[in-house]
């Protein structure tokens, strides 16, 4: 016998077969099991299954309670003893000692007002233990397990009954769902996740095992699409597959795929799970206002994030900044939030301890932002997140200039999904575009050093259509955008736009930017082959003393670009750039610039005819320069190690003196072309 107090069906459990093991595991010695997880995961759906197979297994039955749809008036304590099938009088009786004995203060009455009583012990009424002793007896006798089933809007209230159950009848099996847990010291908490969509290359996981269930024969790219899109979650598949009555799966995944909230809804066992929108709408009505403020608030942020970038975002004259953290954890706990990152361990490159990072799931990300609307707070919570992008990238600039360069690049490796939304999304007004810009520009080494030049040029085109003002920032928008068209071979483009930056610096007598306008123009000769021009050019930035040593390349990589431009006209003035480009560096954790002029060192020996000690060097360059990245330089690199490899073993293999190439070139003189490219960052 079961005692289900609703009777709705159980729809088939898929993907939970670990978790069906562990959680029967600890129904044979573990008096309470609780299964958290996020709103939609399956975590009622998977309690009824185990419990069914438990019982049927061990002939015991199941006393189920749902705690937030269905109940009488007499609340939890009369749900549960009708449950048990205990008399009407009886029923009646320890239901209204029972609900004073385990009811908290604030929730126990209809208003959930705040009572002026003190919340202290109270003796034990005989009706209360008339309950109890009645329950553990009925409980005894059909060797019962009792399930509190979505506990959330009742948590203190269930806390206290499965206490004193406990207490009165330790051999009870007590089973709970809920979004958080408990907190009681006998419990065993068992987090529920949303399904993996893949389980490696080419092997379909179980959520893409949900929606072929209900969509029939369909293209797997296309069921893995829409999965993903999903994240997982259970119930955001079921809704989106009911769509399909209406749309075709081409058409869903499409629409699952594209930016906005997922809007779907449903025929379901309860309300709450009719769409997304509603399952949120539930938990966060339990939330507190500084909680329900924060979780709106995180909304802007795409990806996963630290408390820093939170409290920033979130801060404001009804949140305290000191606020942020406790709600971070409150969210946490009550599965809105992910932790994606525990705190703690140390950074491999900078040995300074971790923050945790946090995520908002889409699902959880949409209600908010709709929350967050709906308050007239959007605007300003995205110009918030804006300047704390700009914040980020300033620091990941130093940190470049700084003892190692490492640090920054992982910087901006860890925050690049909130660096990108702040540079993609429409900006506000002028001052937002600003922001914006500032960011593009604060990240010319991740453009310009590491290789993504591609992308740092459409930002910058973009934004700088939008910030027409006459700022310094906008002239050393120009310089960057000319550099990186010179980088990737557009000549004619670079040239305009550095014109416009030379106009721009000099009327805001910006001598740095001069420098730095002179070494474009030195690299765009270099590309030309034109070693006369490109030598004046890169001496004139190189001798320039530099005021902000925090942008852009500086003398010292003009020094190295001299060395790499002389060594076929004069080879010991090549050593001697190379030379001067290490003596005026900043730091010897510069590995940009040590894996150039490894990379002149390379040039320079092998005009002097020692293609061994050239091959040494250009090995190192490369391993420097793999500690930062640009395929297009370690691509170049790789094509004159190929072409000493062969002057060194010499014979008929032997490569010509000019073999290799720079690594600018679109391909060596070799046998097989390597086309220039321009990484482009993979997404997730």
């Amino acid at each position: 016998m079961t005692a289900w107090a609703d009777h709705w069906p159980l729809p088939a459990v898929v993907g939970r077969a670990v978790e069906h093991e562990h959680v029967s595991g600890l129904l044979g010695n573990a008096p309470l099991v609780t299964l958290t997880g996020a709103a939609g995961v399956g975590k009622s759906v998977l309690a009824r299954a185990v419990l069914e197979e438990h019982c049927a297994r061990h002939d015991r039955t199941v006393i189920r309670v749902g705690c937030w749809d269905g109940l009488a008036e007499g609340g939890l304590t009369e749900a549960l003893l009708r449950a048990a099938g205990l008399p009407d009088t009886a029923r009646r009786d320890a239901a209204e000692a029972l609900a004073r004995r385990t009811a908290h203060p604030c929730v126990s009455r209809p208003a959930r007002g705040r009572t002026d009583r003190a919340d202290a012990p109270t003796a034990v009424s005989p009706a209360g233990g008339t309950a109890l002793a009645a329950l553990a007896a009925h409980c005894r006798q059909y060797r019962a397990t009792v399930l509190l089933d979505d506990c959330d809007p009742l948590l203190d209230e269930c806390v206290q009954l499965v206490r004193r159950l406990l207490r009165a009848e330790p051999a009870l099996r007590v089973v709970v769902t809920a979004r958080r847990a408990l907190g009681l010291p006998e419990e065993q908490v068992v987090e529920i996740a949303p399904l993996p969509v893949t389980l490696g290359e080419g092997i379909a996981g179980p959520a893409v095992e949900l929606l072929a269930a209900r969509t029939g024969p369909a293209a797997p790219e296309l069921l893995v699409a829409v999965c993903q899109a999903l994240e997982g979650s259970p119930l955001a598949i079921a809704l989106a597959a009911q769509q399909l009555d209406r749309m075709s799966l081409p058409q869903l995944a499409a629409q699952v795929g594209a930016d906005g909230p997922l809007l779907y809804s449903g025929p379901a066992a309860t309300v709450r799970h009719t769409s997304l929108y509603a399952a949120h709408a539930a938990g966060y009505a339990l939330c507190s206002p500084t909680d329900r403020r924060v979780w709106a608030r995180l909304s802007v942020l795409p990806g996963d994030f630290d408390p820093w970038l939170a409290g920033c975002v979130c801060t404001s004259s009804d949140v305290p900044a000191a606020a942020v953290d406790g709600a971070l954890e409150r969210l946490r706990t009550a599965s809105v939030v992910e932790r994606v990152r525990e705190a703690g361990g140390a950074h491999q490159d900078s040995g300074a301890a971790l923050p945790p990072r946090y995520r908002l799931p889409r699902a959880a990300r949409d209600f908010g932002r709709t929350q967050l609307r709906e308050a007239g707070e959007e605007l300003a919570a995205l110009r918030r997140f804006r300047q704390a992008c700009a914040a980020l990238a300033a620091e990941a600039q130093i940190a470049w200039q700084g003892p190692n360069q490492q640090v920054a690049v992982r910087l901006v490796e860890d925050e690049l999904h909130n660096l990108d939304a702040a540079l993609t999304r429409p900006p506000q007004d002028a001052e937002d575009a600003l922001s914006a810009l500032e960011i593009a520009v604060s990240l010319w080494f991740h453009w310009a050093a590491c290789g993504f030049r591609r992308e740092g040029r459409a930002h910058l085109d973009r934004l700088l259509l939008l910030s027409r003002d006459d700022t310094a920032l906008r002239a050393r928008a120009l310089w960057l955008a000319g550099y990186l068209a010179a980088q990737e071979h557009a000549l004619a483009t670079a040239e305009a736009l550095l014109d416009e930056a030379w106009s721009a610096a000099v009327m805001h007598a910006d001598s740095d930017g001069l420098a730095r306008i002179a070494h474009v123009h030195g690299v765009l000769a270099l590309y030309r082959e034109d070693t006369a021009a490109a030598v004046v050019c890169l001496e004139e930035a190189a001798r320039h003393r530099s005021r902000d040593p925090w942008y852009g390349p500086g003398p010292a990589h003009s020094w190295a670009l001299l060395a790499i431009a002389l060594p076929a006209l004069d080879a010991e003035r090549a050593k001697a750039a190379a030379r001067r480009a290490w003596e005026s560096r900043h730091s010897d954790g510069d590995f940009w610039l040590y894996s150039t002029i490894l990379y002149a060192q390379a040039l320079i020996e092998r005009a002097h005819g020692d293609p061994a000690a050239a091959l040494r060097a250009c090995r190192k360059a490369l391993v420097a320069k793999k500690l930062i990245g640009d395929p297009l330089f370690i691509a170049g690199v790789r094509n004159m190690l190929a072409a000493l490899r062969r002057e060194v073993r010499g014979g008929a293999g032997a490569s010509r003196p000019d073999e290799g190439g720079r690594w600018w070139q679109r391909g060596g003189s070799g046998p097989a072309a390597r086309p220039f490219f321009s990484r482009l960052r993979a997404r997730s």
